[in-house]
């Protein structure tokens, strides 16, 4: 099981896109618990933590720090609101995660932007700085293991357009 961490910027209505699109993947078992990071207390934003049975804390902007502190999980999905993942993710997450050591704990999911696939310069010279879309072990994120350069998995995310 791995830990889901949404970084929140759009607010509460790209949270809940993101956050529904990972239902599949709590049924399937791959998703056992979700940290909603936030940059300030926001009342919308609990209510839709709450529903969605997620933990809100607040973070700095841009990190993910404070979210692997209060993962349950050790393999954590990098996510942005507004953030979908496309159909196959579960099966190929679920794989690195039952195959993969934490010294290979990066992964990259493939990113469609707008309607075309991200180029593999931009992978490439993304280096190992973790971003949404990635699958990292908590070791990684917390700086007691240095990742080698990301795995470029074959599951897709894409940007729900609405959020841009």
């Amino acid at each position: 099981m791995i830990t889901v961490l949404v970084r929140v910027t759009h607010g509460p209505e790209a949270l809940a896109a993101t956050l529904s699109a990972l239902v599949p993947a709590v049924a399937e078992g791959l998703v056992g618990d979700a940290v909603i990071l936030a940059d300030r207390q926001d009342d919308i934003l609990a209510k839709v933590a709450d529903a969605a049975g997620a933990t809100l804390i607040l973070a700095e902007p841009g990190s993910w720090i404070d979210g692997a502190r209060v993962a349950r999980r050790d393999w954590l999905l990098c996510l942005d609101d507004g953030d979908i993942p496309q159909e196959g993710w579960i099966r190929v997450l679920d794989r690195f995660v039952a195959l993969s050591k934490p010294e290979q704990g990066l992964a990259r999911m493939r990113r469609r932007r707008a309607g075309v696939m991200s180029g593999a310069l931009t992978n490439l010279f993304a280096g190992s700085k973790v971003r949404g879309g990635d699958l990292v072990h908590r070791r990684v994120l917390m700086n007691e293991v240095r990742a080698s350069m990301p795995v470029r998995l074959s599951a897709t995310i894409e940007r729900d357009p609405l959020f841009g």
